[in-house]
């Protein structure tokens, strides 16, 4: 298919899950899913296999997840910025691609408020029972009709835009450009990883943060979970985060993006894993002896689990502030001073390992643990995970400072 083609296929692919789902999946998840007996008796008859279990017996919800997750990558990371290296010229680029972040933080603000309103609308409502499958209606009717806009955006500037060779220099003769960027599978990746230990020490980095952040992340959902045990409330948790998170990011765009041009490339790198173990450590800390703060923490009105979703929130704003500002800009310096060839596949390649398959390690090894201890939540494997916490970031602190050792000498013959 054309690349137009393609791009309506997979933005339809989303329209019609989503509406399949709220239409028939989540109506009927009562007949459609296994009854809650026949899950509780296969966990107890394999209790190793327990959460694998429960995933089976909500596959409704499972789908919705994955989807809902994919759309952020398919939709975002691949054709939106597959759209915009296409249509977009050098020089433009310069000006424009910091924007296209900067608008897009805005989304996070705008769907914060959003869920924030329907959740203070759907809350009046929650005696008769019906409060979630609304809430949920009216979140997958507006994600739909966002859907059908951005298709017909799209066609607009096929139409009306990208056939004006003043904005598209491809217009000129109806020729597309060829994309150069090497595509590489996962065994691909790891090979070309292995033969460069520069391109090797950039992908450590990219792990690192991947891995740290999804683990960290699933223990503060935990104790979220257990703070705001009803729907609504949790979801108007999250409306709340993402506003801050968007909010925040939109000012260190604004006012921070010279700062690791002023303090350094070592300085710039090394924040961000000093944030996650600084804020990984109090964010244990209370996880395992804040029964320990009770009676301190009651004199003021507070529980230790509400604190504890408190130092995980600031953990989740400070690591993302913390990537966007420091993060991302120094691991992009480290592939200038390569050649281009080295640079062009050892960026396709870390963004393979980093991006896909960070998250995924990180799943692994919670799912791993839980199957081996047969644990019924994360808090009873949470010390092991703490270690492996810690020792990812120790491993990505060194990446950083070996990696700053040869940058330097790359920077410094040039």
């Amino acid at each position: 298919f054309k690349v137009e083609v393609v791009f309506y296929i997979a933005i339809s692919l989303f329209i019609s899950f989503f509406t399949f789902f709220a239409l028939y999946l989540y109506p009927n998840q009562d007949f459609i899913q296994p009854s809650p007996e026949s899950i509780n008796y296969l966990k107890t008859a394999y209790p190793h296999f327990q959460h694998l279990i429960s995933l089976g017996g909500a596959w409704v919800f499972a789908s919705f997840y994955v989807f809902a997750e994919l759309w952020g990558t398919i939709a975002l990371g691949l054709l939106f910025w597959q759209f915009a290296n296409e249509v977009t010229r050098i020089p433009e680029a310069k000006r424009f691609y910091a924007m296209f972040g900067l608008l897009g933080h805005f989304a996070l603000i705008a769907a914060g408020r959003v869920i924030k309103h329907l959740c203070a609308e759907f809350e009046e409502v929650s005696v008769n029972g019906r409060a979630c499958e609304e809430f949920m209606n009216s979140i997958i009717l507006l994600v739909v009709i966002a859907a059908f806009i951005i298709m017909l955006i799209y066609r607009w500037l096929h139409v009306y835009v990208l056939t004006d060779p003043q904005y598209y220099d491809a217009a000129v003769g109806g020729y597309k450009k060829e994309a150069t960027r090497p595509k590489f599978s996962l065994a691909e990746s790891l090979r070309h990883i292995m033969t460069s230990k520069y391109i090797g020490l950039i992908a450590l980095l990219v792990l690192g943060y991947g891995f740290s952040m999804n683990i960290l992340g699933l223990l503060w959902k935990g104790q979220l979970k257990l703070q705001y045990p009803d729907p609504i409330k949790y979801q108007n948790f999250m409306a709340d985060f993402s506003t801050i998170i968007g909010v925040v990011t939109i000012i260190l765009i604004f006012f921070f993006k010279g700062t690791v041009a002023r303090f350094g490339w070592f300085r710039g790198a090394i924040v961000t894993p000093i944030v996650l173990t600084i804020t990984g450590i109090m964010f244990f800390t209370f996880i395992f002896y804040g029964e320990q703060f009770s009676p301190l923490l009651a004199a003021v009105g507070v529980t230790s689990t509400l604190v504890a979703v408190w130092i995980g929130t600031s953990q989740q704003i400070l690591s993302k502030c913390a990537k966007y500002a420091m993060f991302d800009p120094t691991k992009e310096m480290a592939y200038i001073p390569l050649d281009q060839d080295l640079k062009t596949r050892g960026k396709a390649a870390v963004d393979v390992i980093g991006h896909s398959f960070s998250k995924a390690s990180g799943g692994y090894v919670v799912g791993g643990l839980l199957i081996i201890t047969a644990a019924e939540s994360l808090t009873t494997v949470a010390p092991y995970l703490a270690v492996t916490v810690l020792v990812m970031i120790t491993i990505w602190t060194f990446a950083v400072s070996s990696l700053y050792k040869k940058y330097k000498e790359l920077t410094s013959t040039e």
